[in-house]
């Protein structure tokens, strides 16, 4: 009961901070010391439990190191021009006759680039959202076709933050989980794209003046150079370069492209990287604005907070109760069906993916490892489970933020399929993925 309770009480205080605006940590402050008074109350001596927060939050730094690298790559990438040229060319791309699935294979393409939903959402979606507008094609059925290809990105690009998340909390390699998850995105992928190819014949493109694209050439020196940063990214991987070493050196040229090609000083670059690149909100650029080292802080708060989590949870057992009952569950119905209940009920109530991922592997992770089942299957449930349904969950950040950038509405959302199918097909192929005794994970 008293476990309910500090549950209920993270849960309220999580909405509470959404609804006011307040800073996230705040409600995961509100849950740790509801945790460490369900210890207290269970007789650890609050001694103790400090010590054992203290030492699930030193845990988390190594993921934190990660994100605040990404923090600073995606600042410098929107100064380099990296996010502008890719926008760019995108949209010379399209044909009117199938708009709707170039949004979609467009959004597919940038999201796993740039490794972020809202970021993509944010340029390529609201770009691609005018372009509906000005040329006559439903601009639901076009925001769901961007929600379905950010979603393609955010769940299994190397540079995305909640893949890395995903790779740290489950103890696996980043590039294995990539690898895999693009396998088990084939038959969804190319069944949306079978859709939204359909769907593209009812819903045309009846002409418009692309004065975005105009403006991104005035505002931005469209060099393919600017896309050196992005590249780099990508191909290092392929020659066994680790993925912050990867990063370093996609950051080194972002740098070098914001100088050199974009014609910004170099103390006005460190600023991009360390705040975010900002731009008068009267030009094109400012949809770019965004990334830095400080955008990263607020999500690097709350991993450290979510690691003293861990701790408490793993010193004092206090899951215990509620992992038995979900091992019965598993054997019941089996793993992904859970998992996919977990998340999802994670991301509905927390209204937050990050916060939904890392309860789906506090809950699922003593489960796992009890049944004999490994890590790596373990982020592939979560990565085909809680990371996708984020985005159909109208209040929740996943999916509120990118439809409130593209000024439109939830309605969107039965047409983002590729989120639909990505955990049907999953859940109906999983054998084929872990038919073999997986290595199971270390006592």
């Amino acid at each position: 009961m008293d476990l309910a309770l500090a549950f209920l009480i993270f849960a309220v205080s999580m909405i509470g901070v959404l609804m006011t605006g307040h800073a996230m940590s705040w409600a995961m402050l509100a849950g740790l010391a509801a945790f460490l008074w369900v210890g207290h109350r269970r007789g650890f001596p609050m001694r103790n439990l400090l010590r054992m927060s203290g030492r699930g939050a030193r845990d988390s730094l190594i993921v934190v190191r990660v994100m605040l690298t990404i923090g600073v790559l995606t600042g410098l990438w929107r100064s380099a021009g990296t996010f502008a040229i890719l926008t760019a060319w995108g949209l010379q791309l399209i044909k009117p006759g199938f708009f709707v699935l170039a949004a979609f294979l467009l959004s597919c393409v940038i999201s796993y680039a740039i490794g972020t939903s809202l970021g993509t959402a944010g340029t390529m979606g609201v770009a691609l959202l005018t372009l509906a507008r000005s040329g006559g094609v439903d601009e639901l059925v076009t925001a769901g076709a961007v929600l379905s290809g950010i979603y393609f990105g955010d769940r299994g690009s190397p540079a995305s933050s909640c893949a890395n998340l995903v790779a740290a909390l489950t103890s696996t390699e980043l590039y294995d989980n990539i690898r895999l998850m693009m396998r088990t995105a084939l038959l969804p992928l190319t069944l949306s794209l079978v859709f939204y190819a359909a769907v593209s014949m009812h819903n045309p493109m009846l002409g418009a003046e692309n004065a975005m694209l105009r403006a991104l050439t005035l505002d931005f020196y469209l060099h393919p150079l600017a896309l050196m940063p992005a590249l780099v990214m990508l191909v290092l991987p392929l020659f066994k370069v680790g993925v912050l070493r990867s990063f370093l050196a996609s950051i080194a040229a972002a740098f070098a492209c914001t100088v050199w090609l974009q014609g910004m000083d170099i103390p006005g670059a460190l600023s991009c990287a360390a705040l975010g690149y900002r731009a008068p909100a009267n030009t094109i650029r400012a949809i770019f604005n965004g990334g830095g080292l400080a955008s990263m802080l607020e999500l690097c708060l709350t991993l450290v907070i979510s690691g003293a989590y861990s701790g408490i949870f793993e010193g004092t057992r206090m899951l215990e109760g509620v992992q038995a009952h979900i091992e019965g569950l598993l054997a019941r119905f089996g793993a992904f069906p859970v998992t996919l209940a977990i998340g999802t009920a994670s991301n509905a109530v927390f209204c937050n993916q990050t916060v939904g991922v890392m309860m789906t592997n506090q809950m699922m992770g003593r489960p796992y490892e009890r049944r004999g089942l490994g890590r790596p299957e373990l982020a592939q449930d979560i990565s085909n489970s809680t990371v996708p349904t984020a985005g159909l969950i109208p209040w929740c950040i996943g999916c509120s933020v990118p439809l409130a950038m593209m000024g439109t509405s939830p309605r969107a959302i039965p047409w983002a399929v590729y989120i639909y199918l990505l955990p049907l097909c999953y859940g109906l192929t999983k054998r084929r993925w872990f038919i073999k005794q997986p290595h199971k994970m270390p006592q």
